[in-house]
């Protein structure tokens, strides 16, 4: 079944244009993008997933198992994915700049979730600013935004 789901997805992302509601694509787009970063430091928590969770749930308005079927396609999604292209084409197609500089800093937040980041996450954090044309100081101001939040709950 996870393969037909996932046969899709694939499907879809490769032809976005085709479909009449693009909204569940570019929210497979997201969250795959959200657990490039997770991954980065091969260490997956608890904290890291349960954030994860939390934002597509808020940012989507999704029902939590709707939220946990699109996490699980979206790790599978990165698991086969040879690049992230076909996420970040699709993002940068339809989210304007200051989305994609909130989608920046959310994936500060998912790096911050378990108390540090890691170089790792730094450097894919990076990497995919850069391909999603966030600038340079964008990357900085939306880590230092973060890091100063994350500072002041501890």
């Amino acid at each position: 079944m996870l393969d037909a789901i996932s046969d899709f997805f694939q499907r879809t992302l490769a032809q976005p244009e085709q479909r009449d509601n693009q909204t569940l694509t570019l929210e497979l787009a997201t969250a795959a993008l959200l657990c490039e970063v997770i991954r980065a430091d091969y260490d997956t928590t608890d904290e890291e997933l349960a954030l994860l969770r939390s934002m597509l749930v808020k940012r989507y308005q999704l029902h939590p198992d709707d939220v946990d079927a699109l996490m699980s396609l979206a790790q599978a999604e990165v698991d086969e994915a040879v690049d992230h292209y076909q996420f970040v084409s699709l993002v940068k197609e339809h989210y304007d700049y200051d989305q994609r500089c909130e989608l920046v800093a959310l994936m500060w937040q998912l790096a911050w979730a378990d108390g540090s980041i890691d170089p790792l996450e730094e450097h894919r954090i990076r990497r995919l600013a850069d391909l999603l044309h966030v600038s340079h100081s964008d990357f900085i101001r939306t880590k230092l935004l973060t890091e100063e939040r994350n500072k002041g709950n501890a």
